[in-house]
């Protein structure tokens, strides 16, 4: 009877119906009055088809009990649960407006629209995941559009509570309206049977088509099949029966999206193709990451349509121009396969061909970390000249295909926007470092620069013969880079065993073992298969930059400080932005009290690492130690912004986030904000010594001495061993005369000066 027409204008406790405004698979829609409250509200029942469902109406069930949970302007609100003549009933939110599905009918959406809808789908999901709740049926039908502009997520009726969020429930004793189902006989594993999969067809994920235990990232791939056909106005996986979509979501690339809509920006093809990942390891893991990426595209999109600056003359400032002649600025080179996971590749030979050309000595290289911002961004030669003060800019494409690789090149004369040398190879992989050297030698040539001997001997130079060690390598620095140890290692490993003397990965895993003995595990076997890896890459390459770099971490992690920055010192004047220098030179003088000499590199150490948030601590501390305050929030306001940045782009690094906790308490801006940040970068990683470290840093500056004090015990249980920072840290500075602090820190055990 609840989806008969006789309902209508019949009272439900405290309900009377108006109309029938609708119906799906999993409920029929009424428009009804709240007689208590006054207010019109929309209740739901289960289709009189699967009413005695005992399966149906647990989920129908859960819709209630998941979505209750959820209070989100970008989620349809849940207010009441109730059953009418044995037939259940929820009371939501009245919406008026429609469906994103008659939104799109067919058309593709214009793309302002598209990013300004789908950022508000995000923030919901963002908020549902927080919570541990899947949706499992996102599609354009469950995305409603109100009249005002606001984008909301319709029918948790197929969501599922995560197996860890479901057993942390239990164990505190959840509510009957939030988790528990023991009272209906029902366990929530059974509500769906193995193999079988809930929602619709054509959005499904890979995993969800093979009935597979779901996460959240599953609705990431369901929001990037909407996106895509908000984008085109047809679906990237369709067919004429069931097996042929389910054959094309596991197996299937889809067209183009650019191909069918060409007015699509390239940065959003990207986007989708990371959505779109059937393997969910390597799919964008939140939906806040799947935000950000939306957001800094909209926001780009819109920076674009600005009009550019009135040059007021070639270069910035006063500098003058025959200081500018032969300064060239390398953007990274655009990523043409549009997959997510190949940045790495084009990451690397980019900065290789930075490197190539840092070896001419009548050339000025922009470093990295200056690069960095003009990353996957829309850009001009002008705006860039206009910000670095460039006299040059070199862009150019990777696209790698199998065994192929395609590289396009571009060498701009920034005042007249004159081509002033441009190539594409069409090569084997095995020829990449062929390539380079071509590159660095045209643009000397270009450029009517003659090279010395010297030079020519070490653009010439390759560093491995064999380029898929070298493929191997790029990986593993790239994820060193984002402290993820394990697969760095494994990257690096790999390397080795194709070419032995590859001395950069060697390199690699002297660096990693050094870092990982200093932040996780303080034990001698890393030291020593650190010092291993480390004498190697010396016999290989004594001088090598990235070996300086690797050995004086190691040395840093023996709190050897003097030999330490003797390395990092030799390093730079080699490679100035080599990766980790400033940071582990900064910490060397740090932990030895030499202040004066850190503070004194502070500008050099950001304008070359200043990509790394890790190069920011020691010189801040250390600006701090000297009672410069104001220089040292200078380099704070700097670290916070790359902190943020970090965050948009990788919302799961634990340490941006603790150190963007310490930072906004240390300011004194949102303390709310920053104990936020702190929980949780400690739930995500509890018995991690560096993340507790952090953590009592962030209650010291916060003042919480208590607090405080019991985690920097829990940091020194779960390992951590670094005593003299911690002695020296002036986030600590309210522990700094409690007796208990000094014992903990061996202060009252060293001889007095």
């Amino acid at each position: 009877m609840a989806d008969s027409p006789s309902i209508v204008g019949r009272s439900i406790t405290h309900y009377t119906i108006i109309d029938k405004v609708g119906g799906g698979g999993m409920g029929v829609v009424y428009k009804a009055k709240d007689t208590r409250l006054g207010r019109n509200v929309a209740l739901k029942f289960l289709p009189d088809d699967v009413s005695h469902d005992p399966q149906a109406i647990e989920r129908f069930h859960r819709e209630a009990r998941s979505a209750s949970t959820l209070n989100h302007p970008n989620i349809c609100t849940i207010y009441d649960i109730g059953e009418f003549e044995g037939r259940p009933f929820i009371a939501m939110e009245l919406l008026e407006g429609q469906t994103l599905k008659h939104r799109i009918a067919g058309k593709p959406i214009e793309i302002s629209e598209l990013l300004e809808i789908s950022v508000q789908i995000t923030n919901g999901l963002d908020a549902a995941h927080a919570k541990g709740i899947v949706h499992r049926d996102i599609k354009p039908a469950n995305i409603f559009l109100v009249e005002r502009g606001q984008a909301k997520i319709l029918d948790f009726g197929l969501a599922k509570l995560t197996t860890a969020l479901r057993y942390a429930a239990e164990s505190v004793g959840a509510t009957a309206m939030s988790l528990q189902t023991q009272t209906r006989g029902l366990r929530e594993d059974h509500l769906t049977s193995p193999g079988s999969s809930l929602g619709t067809i054509a959005y499904m994920s890979p995993e969800q088509a093979r009935g597979e235990e779901l996460d959240a990232r599953s609705d990431l791939f369901s929001l990037g099949v909407v996106l895509y056909e908000m984008a085109t106005g047809s679906l990237p996986f369709s067919g004429t029966t069931t097996a042929v979509i389910f054959d094309g979501i596991l197996h299937s690339t889809p067209s183009s999206a650019k191909e069918l809509n060409p007015r699509l920006p390239l940065a959003f093809e990207a986007i989708l193709s990371k959505a779109l990942e059937k393997d969910p390891d390597l799919r964008g893991q939140t939906a806040a990451e799947l935000r950000a990426d939306l957001k800094r595209l909209k926001r780009d999109m819109e920076s674009s349509r600005q009009p550019a600056p009135e040059k007021s003359g070639t270069g910035s400032g006063s500098q003058p121009a025959a200081t500018l002649q032969k300064s060239v600025a390398v953007l990274y080179f655009e990523n043409q396969s549009g997959a997510k996971e190949d940045e790495y590749f084009r990451d690397g030979i980019t900065e290789d061909i930075v490197t190539e050309l840092s070896k001419i000595a009548q050339l000025e290289i922009f470093p990295r970390s200056e690069m960095l911002a003009f990353r996957d961004k829309p850009t001009t030669v002008q705006q860039v000249s206009q910000k670095l003060g460039a006299a040059y800019v070199l862009e150019g494409s990777i696209r790698r295909a199998g065994n192929r690789v395609r590289i396009t090149a571009q060498l701009v004369e920034a005042s007249t926007r004159r081509s002033v040398w441009a190539e594409r190879y069409d090569r084997q992989l095995e020829d990449v470092f062929a390539i380079q050297e071509e590159i660095a030698r045209s643009i000397a040539q270009a450029l009517r620069i003659t090279l010395t001997p010297q030079e020519e001997k070490t653009i010439a130079r390759k560093p491995t013969e064999n380029p898929q060690a070298y493929d191997f390598y790029l990986r593993g620095r790239s994820y060193t880079r984002r402290e993820n140890i394990e697969y760095a290692l494994q990257m690096f490993e790999q390397a080795i065993e194709l070419d032995p003397n590859f001395a950069l990965a060697h390199a690699g895993i002297a660096g990693l073992c050094g870092l990982n003995y200093e932040i996780r595990e303080q034990k001698q076997a890393w030291i020593d298969r650190g010092l291993a890896a480390c004498d190697r890459a010396t016999a290989l390459a004594p001088d090598l930059p990235e070996v300086l770099v690797a050995h004086a971490r190691l040395f840093y992690a023996q709190r050897k400080y003097a030999e330490a920055a003797l390395m990092a010192q030799r390093a730079s004047e080699r490679k100035p932005d080599c990766d980790g220098l400033w940071n582990i030179l900064g910490r060397a003088y740090f932990a030895s009290g030499r202040f004066e000499e850190a503070a004194a590199l502070a500008e050099r150490a950001m304008e070359c690492n200043g990509d790394d948030y890790n190069t920011y601590i020691s010189y801040d501390q250390s600006l701090e130690r000297l009672g410069r305050k104001k220089e040292a929030e200078q380099v704070r306001d700097r670290m916070t912004k790359v902190l943020r940045q970090q965050l948009e782009r990788v919302p799961e690094d634990v340490r941006a986030r603790i150190l963007l906790a310490t930072n906004l308490a240390y300011y004194g801006q949102d303390s709310d904000e920053a104990i936020r940040h702190l929980k949780t970068a400690v739930a995500l990683r509890p018995n991690d010594p560096n993340t507790l470290y952090n953590a009592a840093c962030t209650y010291g500056v916060l003042g919480r001495k208590v607090e405080a004090l019991e985690t920097l015990k829990k940091t020194f249980a779960a390992g951590y061993g670094n005593m003299n920072w911690a002695a020296n840290d002036s986030d600590l500075q309210c522990l700094h005369d409690e007796p208990e602090f000094r014992k903990l820190v061996g202060l009252d055990d060293r001889p007095k000066s």
